[in-house]
């Protein structure tokens, strides 16, 4: 008795579409301190989820969020191109 067995893993593991591409890569690395201002925001949020928010967490979920906006309008407008070595 033979056992079929699919050998599809072994196939597609080196396929070229499994890698992002150079394009892919460094748009993310241009979004990144898009997705960098907003994982801050999130903590932010996140401390407030099981408490009423007091002035201190207020101005940090403020700060937080002015900072994704100023992020992503420097990325819309262009001048977010050169990335300070992926430091936040």
């Amino acid at each position: 008795m033979s056992h079929i067995v699919t050998v599809q893993d072994a196939v597609t593991a080196f396929a070229d579409f499994m890698e992002p591409t150079d394009a892919e890569l460094d748009a993310i690395e241009a979004e990144m301190p898009v997705i960098l201002a907003e994982a801050d925001l999130l903590e932010a949020q996140i401390v407030t989820l099981d408490r009423i928010p007091n002035e201190l967490d207020t101005r940090r979920i403020r700060r937080a969020r002015n900072r994704v906006l100023a992020v992503r309008r420097d990325l819309a407008n262009g001048s977010a191109d050169v990335v300070s070595g992926g430091a936040a």
